[in-house]
């Protein structure tokens, strides 16, 4: 029977936190465009999408950040550890995300649509410079440049 791998080292290397980071960048999309719909609709089951939505993003984020701390004690996960400015932009975002979570806690157009709405897009272009700078660094650790 042939073995695919040459060495179970070699798996081992894939950092933990890998699994978890996408988790928090859907649910904060998610939350910007149902926090869009409640501006456009003033529907209450777009508001309460948002708040669950950010609060799942809260929890696998919370997660992702213990995983990268046990990837921080791995020697194996080194190269593919995350810049100083990527996990920087982490922390602001799942902050940003508390801070939104914390005002769609309100009630109503107000728990929204002035605040609510504005920090939903602040994070989620704080997610897209943070996949960015994550994927140029994966780039040139693809092509060893």
């Amino acid at each position: 029977m042939a073995v695919l791998s040459s060495n179970d080292r070699d798996s081992a290397a894939y950092p933990i936190q890998s699994l978890f980071v996408p988790f928090p960048f859907v649910c904060f999309t998610l939350a910007l465009a149902t926090d869009i719909a409640f501006w456009q609709s003033n529907n209450l089951m777009w508001q309460n999408s948002s708040a669950w939505l950010l609060f799942a993003g809260l929890v696998f984020g919370a997660i992702g950040v213990l995983a990268g701390l046990m990837d921080l004690v791995r020697p194996r996960t080194r190269p593919l550890r995350p810049a100083f400015l990527t996990a920087l932009l982490y922390l602001i975002i799942l902050a940003l995300a508390f801070a939104n979570s914390l005002v769609h806690a309100g009630d109503g157009w107000t728990a929204v649509v002035p605040y609510g709405l504005a920090l939903s897009a602040v994070t989620f272009v704080l997610c897209l410079m943070a996949a960015a700078v994550s994927a140029r660094k994966y780039a040139r650790l693809a092509w060893r440049i």
